[in-house]
């Protein structure tokens, strides 16, 4: 992984310095709360309903013991004794106090982090595929792309003021595990003519208030012209982005009124001139620079294995519990003998994301000893050791079962997106944890979960999505109905490779009445499927909406049946 030089770390700490008197100013009233706001938002830290929350970068989800230990210890000494992951492969920190967040940032700089353009209207902290360097299918490993796009962004002064904040996903594989069709760019590494590896390029995707699906520009974008095309997409962008609606503010909403074609001609026009009539090669970094990020992410040294192992098998005959959990939370990797490793944060009825001081030692403490020192956040809330031997499973499932980390439910009905909701967020209308709890719990038995199979619930408790609902296979969304909480149903929603916004089902429902709903469309499902192989899904698609309606709305056919 990526490590810190002293240029990277002069950045960071002269950042803290910064933000140090800042906060000082603030406490001494120096600053009105309406002067520091920007300032604060500029390293990461909101104030939300009841405190203040800091949110601090995991750039393309990837971390080392060391700074999963910090993190650990940054959530016992200052805060509650947890941290929050989230579908950004951030972690937030719900309950700091302002005085000491100068002492966080330090704390986190020790390690190589910090929380820099993790808020703003900026470019965001970029993720990527939390399998990459593992994954069988990769093209290539993406995180030296997101690495460079983050050096290159970090504090760029043309992008620290767009007209909105501003996503990034890259992801290596054909199977999109990074979301890519929902960000504003979206980058899958694809192969050209002569087999060289280069880019897709994805503009305008999203989802809040107003979902729409990315399109392609580039069907083929060689890597050497990676950051001169992008710095192109962002300059058009900077300059026809409306700044008079901050709700009509993004890309998305650009390419939707001006066109698909005509932006394509302005991003390839503004790439020409910068190529071209702005210094040529000068535009694009420096081959040894390439070299020197690449070099960072060179795969462990893998041991020569066979794919079966003595240990795994016997624990696969003897123990159903390792073995439910491997046939659920294990992938392939790409070298035999060894696999990738999902830790379940959705203990049933814990919160989604979740993850006390203790467990994140212990995860650190398994990346350190079976692991190569490699982890991993994931988009859906869950965090991933990428290389685990065949013969060491057995160890890290014992040791994850004795500290609540071997849920074998990755996945399935249970593991599910949530954002935070109206516990903690100031922009939420509704409550989102305690919906996704209820849910899991209902369908908490192993088997039953089991025979529904694979189902993807995730909830946002306002409509910026942060739970990301519109790309569930049931996507659920809390709303205020006059001071009452409400809850709308979407249907058919995939962030895979093949993706689809959801289709609103119809009315919400109130809290009370989620979990009945989502046991009714279940129900349908598991009657209507062609055998267990047919996900929801795939049932959805094959059927269409309308049976999986009526099952959401029994009133809807009685009426129409009498």
């Amino acid at each position: 992984m990526y490590r810190y030089d002293e240029f990277d770390d002069a950045i960071v700490r002269n950042r803290v310095r910064q933000f140090r008197t800042q906060v000082d100013r603030r406490i001494s009233g120096a600053l009105t709360e309406d002067e520091f706001k920007p300032l604060r938002l500029q390293n990461g830290l909101y104030l939300q309903l009841h405190a203040y929350m800091l949110r601090v970068a995991i750039p393309y989800g990837t971390l080392n013991a060391r700074q999963m230990d910090q993190l650990a210890m940054i959530a016992e000494r200052w805060d509650r004794g947890f941290g929050h992951f989230t579908t950004r492969q951030n972690i937030q920190y719900n309950w700091p106090k302002l005085r000491d967040t100068g002492d966080i940032l330090e704390a986190l700089a020790d390690v190589g982090m910090h929380a820099i353009q993790t808020s703003g209207n900026c470019i965001r902290n970029v993720t990527a595929d939390h399998f990459a360097g593992a994954a069988a299918d990769e093209i290539e490993d993406p995180r030296p792309t997101a690495e460079l796009l983050r050096q290159w962004s970090t504090d760029h002064p043309e992008f620290a003021f767009l007209p909105r904040k501003f996503k990034i996903a890259v992801t290596g594989s054909p199977n999109d595990r990074a979301v890519t069709r929902a960000h504003d760019i979206g980058l899958r590494m694809v192969r050209g003519g002569n087999d060289e590896p280069g880019y897709e390029v994805i503009v305008g995707g999203g989802l809040g208030r107003t979902p729409m699906e990315g399109k392609v520009v580039r069907e083929f974008l060689p890597k050497a012209d990676l950051l001169p095309y992008v710095e192109a997409i962002l300059r058009v962008y900077n300059l026809r982005g409306r700044r008079d609606n901050k709700y009509k503010a993004r890309i998305k909403i650009l390419v939707h009124e001006t066109g698909l074609e005509t932006i394509r001609e302005e991003i390839e026009q503004e790439f020409t001139n910068l190529v071209e009539q702005h210094g040529g090669p000068s535009v694009r970094p420096d081959p040894a620079e390439i070299a020197r990020i690449e070099s960072y992410f060179a795969p462990p040294e893998w041991e020569s294995l066979s794919d079966t192992d003595p240990a795994y098998e016997k624990a696969m005959e003897a123990d159903s519990a390792f073995r439910d959990w491997a046939q659920q939370n294990l992938v392939e990797h790409r070298k035999p003998g060894y696999r990738i490793v999902t830790v379940s944060l959705k203990a049933i009825g814990a919160e989604p994301g979740d993850a006390t001081a203790e467990q994140m030692r212990v995860i650190a403490d398994l990346a350190r000893r079976f692991g190569h020192d490699e982890i991993r956040i994931s988009h859906e809330q869950n965090v991933v050791l990428p290389h685990v031997r065949l013969r060491d499973l057995p160890t890290v499932h014992a040791e994850l079962e004795r500290h609540g980390l071997a849920t074998a439910n990755v996945g399935l009905i249970s593991d599910i997106i949530a954002c935070p909701g109206m516990d903690y967020c100031a922009l939420a209308t509704a409550r989102s944890i305690p919906i996704a709890q209820d849910i899991a719990r209902h369908f908490g038995d192993p088997e039953r979960a089991k025979t529904i199979g694979e189902m993807k619930i995730k909830i946002s408790g306002c409509i910026n999505a942060c739970g990301h609902h519109h790309v569930a296979h049931i996507g659920i969304l809390g709303l205020d109905r006059n001071g009452v909480e409400n809850y709308q149903i979407t249907l058919g929603g995939d962030h895979t490779e093949t993706f689809k916004i959801g289709e609103r089902a119809g009315r919400g429902f109130g809290a009370e009445e989620v979990v009945p709903a989502i046991e009714r469309l279940v129900d349908a499902y598991l009657e209507l499927r062609e055998g267990p192989l047919e996900t929801f899904l795939m049932a959805y698609r094959r059927l269409g909406a309308d049976p999986f309606k009526a099952a959401l709305y029994p009133e809807n056919s009685k009426a129409q049946a009498a």
